[in-house]
């Protein structure tokens, strides 16, 4: 599976030795990497299809601090989708108002019908793509109702219902940034942790220090801004649980690649 970081902070901060111990996993996730610098509506995407212990432009951009306040980073263990830069996650893409909404996801969507539509119109071919045009699409498709932009107390509402649905019978860890908040997920056991300080919150798939990481909530929406927790959603109950059809599914379709 692949391996999701997150980071969510009031100020500015040098993450670079936590993003260092996050790479050095790509030797088990060696199917491309990303990273990603947010602030409001702008979200510079640095990604390649390699190993990221093998990309000497990884290993460059780290050399040097590397500060931020709202970031995120992704190695990939392909599963949907070939090994190529638009298979690379982060994800991002502006709605209709010129919200700009970043995604990555560990995971894997087995049977979520409304997804199939974006097959023909996203610009690789994974299923993790196609959760994030749903999205701004659901986003876009509410605003219009409206006539009027969302909140951020009514978006992060609309992701609630879209993601309890969406979790059902599929894997679904995911960061999500929306210009103002860090929305996160997940609904596999032991699957994603926190660990908080005064005041940031960083988000790890597997710990990276011998801090004081915390398994996040389970099978609940969170969202976080400047670091902190403002917004709880429902507690759904869809946890992920591998079985034997999903993983031979997972099997074939790592086979077909």
């Amino acid at each position: 599976m692949c391996e999701l970081f997150g980071f969510s902070s009031r100020n500015q901060q040098d993450i670079s030795s936590y993003l260092k111990e996050f790479y050095i996993h790509s030797n088990m996730h060696p199917h491309g990497w990303g990273l990603v610098t947010l602030d409001g509506n702008e979200a510079v995407i640095e990604k390649e299809p390699v190993q990221a212990s093998k990309s000497n432009y990884l290993k460059e951009r780290l050399s040097i601090p590397f500060s931020a306040k709202t970031a995120f980073a992704h190695i990939r263990y392909a599963t949907i989708g070939n090994v190529e830069y638009q298979n690379c996650h982060p994800y991002s893409k502006k709605d209709k108002q010129g919200r700009r909404w970043t995604l990555v996801h560990n995971g894997t969507i087995f049977d979520y019908s409304i997804l199939d539509k974006y097959v023909k119109i996203q610009l690789g071919d994974t299923d993790s793509e196609r959760i994030l045009l749903y999205i701004v699409d659901c986003i876009d498709e509410k605003e219009r109702t409206l006539g009027r932009v969302l909140d951020a107390k009514e978006r992060f509402q609309l992701l609630d219902s879209i993601i309890a649905a969406m979790a059902k019978g599929n894997k679904l860890n995911l960061l999500i940034f929306d210009g103002e908040q860090v929305y996160v997920h997940t609904n596999y056991a032991d699957s994603l942790h926190y660990l908080e300080q005064d005041d940031w919150t960083m988000f790890s798939t597997v710990p990276l220090t011998k801090e004081a990481w915390q398994p996040l909530p389970f099978t609940q929406l969170l969202a976080f801004q400047q670091g902190k927790l403002v917004l709880q959603g429902t507690q759904h109950g869809n946890e992920y649980i591998d079985s034997e059809e999903n993983l031979k599914y997972l099997y074939q379709a790592f086979a077909d690649l």
